[in-house]
């Protein structure tokens, strides 16, 4: 709740310090999340100052109700001033003729570069949306073919194309340690 009007703040998160998960409130600025004793929990809104409470260790119950006033938080910034581009040709050209530095330029092209991808890709934890998407497909492809045999992709020419090309990338050789 907003600590002036006693008004409930729609959409604040609501953050588990420390485990990356969290929640949003909803209009009437109410969440429900599932807490271990001892966790601290940050609310955050914008325009207001985050809070960060601790849960006690010493709870009876397995239900903990809190009602968080949250202060607004003005910050005053600078001037802007916007100009538009005279014509479209000129955006163009000063986009096209804009001088990258050659550092950020090849920190581009490394963080693009399809070997890097494919290791982060599989060195790298799914988050928790990932997860549930993956857990998601995997159950509705096991429904989708209750019953039945799932197919078999033998004689699907897109998963040999894609198996050749894995063989070529070296994807199945022995690694050593």
């Amino acid at each position: 709740m907003s600590a002036d009007s006693l008004r409930g703040l729609q959409q604040a998160s609501v953050i588990i310090e420390g485990t990356g998960r969290g929640t949003l409130t909803n209009d009437q600025g109410v969440f429900s999340i599932v807490v271990l004793r001892g966790e601290n929990i940050r609310f955050s809104s914008t325009g207001f100052k985050d809070k960060t409470i601790s849960i006690p260790d010493t709870l009876s119950g397995n239900q903990y109700y809190v009602f968080q006033l949250l202060v607004n938080d003005t910050v005053n910034l600078p001037a802007t001033i916007l100009k538009p581009r005279p014509t479209r040709e000129q955006f163009e050209r000063d986009f096209a003729n804009t001088d990258i530095p050659a550092d950020q330029l090849e920190i581009a092209r490394q963080n693009t570069d399809e070997a890097t991808r494919r290791i982060l890709v599989a060195t790298l934890p799914a988050d928790g949306k990932e997860a549930v998407n993956m857990q998601l497909r995997q159950q509705a492809s096991k429904y989708y073919y209750n019953g039945q045999q799932p197919p078999i992709n033998l004689f699907n020419p897109f998963a040999w194309g894609e198996f050749i090309k894995a063989w070529k990338r070296g994807d199945f050789k022995k690694k050593r340690y």
